[in-house]
């Protein structure tokens, strides 16, 4: 430990690291703010601290068995020539379930429907239990992914775990600013929505072997939240007018 304190090899790959996990909680972050804007306070507040406390748990937890983590990259059955492993799977399934889930909280949103016409879950008390549970099952995607990344990155295990606490302590600062302004300007949950589609897409790609380049998804991000940013000063200056 004391050795890697003063690598400057050591110090690079955690200040690399750490950057890498915190674009990658970005996901994480967007998909919370959705699922908490649902609910009201100070039960969103709640749930976005579980959220991210679980998201640092299960990272840590992954990062504690890496041995069976590296097995789930080995392939288990081939289909045209195309290997499979538990990973590609699993990242398959949640890159699914995102797509699923932010296109029915799209059609929730244009059709704007009471929450039992659109069976939603009724009682705050049911609300949060299902918006704690779809968390879970992100959280656990992303984290696969985000570990999955830092192994192929370092190799000290204490390099990964600080940069992973560092990256989950930056999202839980980050994320109550995101879920307020989300749950202020509604144009903006339906642009996080968009984003998480995206997301789906990109998850979906990885499992089946077809990479797309992050850089391309967060330019698009970025662009787009930068078109909003304008719209939503027009807004207020017409507002003011």
């Amino acid at each position: 430990m004391i050795e890697l304190l003063s690598s400057p090899e050591a110090w690079a790959a955690l200040l690399t690291l750490t950057a890498l996990e915190i674009v990658l909680g970005i996901d994480n972050v967007i998909f919370l703010s959705v699922l908490v804007s649902r609910i009201p306070e100070p039960r969103a507040t709640r749930a976005r601290r579980i959220g991210l406390t679980l998201a640092l748990v299960f990272r840590i937890a992954l990062l504690s068995v890496l041995v069976w983590l590296i097995g789930l990259t080995q392939p288990v059955f081939t289909i045209l020539g195309n290997g499979f492993s538990w990973r590609d799977l699993i990242l398959i399934g949640g890159g699914l379930f995102l797509i699923a889930k932010a296109t029915h909280e799209i059609h929730g949103e244009v059709e704007a429907r009471e929450a039992a016409e659109t069976g939603a879950p009724r009682g705050p008390g049911t609300a949060f239990f299902w918006v704690i549970v779809q968390i879970i099952i992100v959280d656990l995607v992303f984290s696969l992914d985000s570990i999955i990344t830092a192994i192929g990155m370092a190799k000290d295990l204490e390099i990964m775990i600080a940069a992973v606490v560092i990256a989950c302590i930056i999202m839980y600062v980050s994320s109550g600013p995101v879920a307020r302004f989300v749950a202020e300007h509604p144009t903006t949950k339906m642009l996080a929505l968009a984003f998480l589609v995206l997301i789906g897409v990109a998850l979906v790609a990885d499992g089946f072997e077809f990479h797309i380049p992050r850089g391309y998804i967060y330019f698009a991000i970025t662009f787009s939240l930068a078109v909003e940013a304008f719209n939503i000063m027009a807004r207020k200056n017409r507002a003011r007018g």
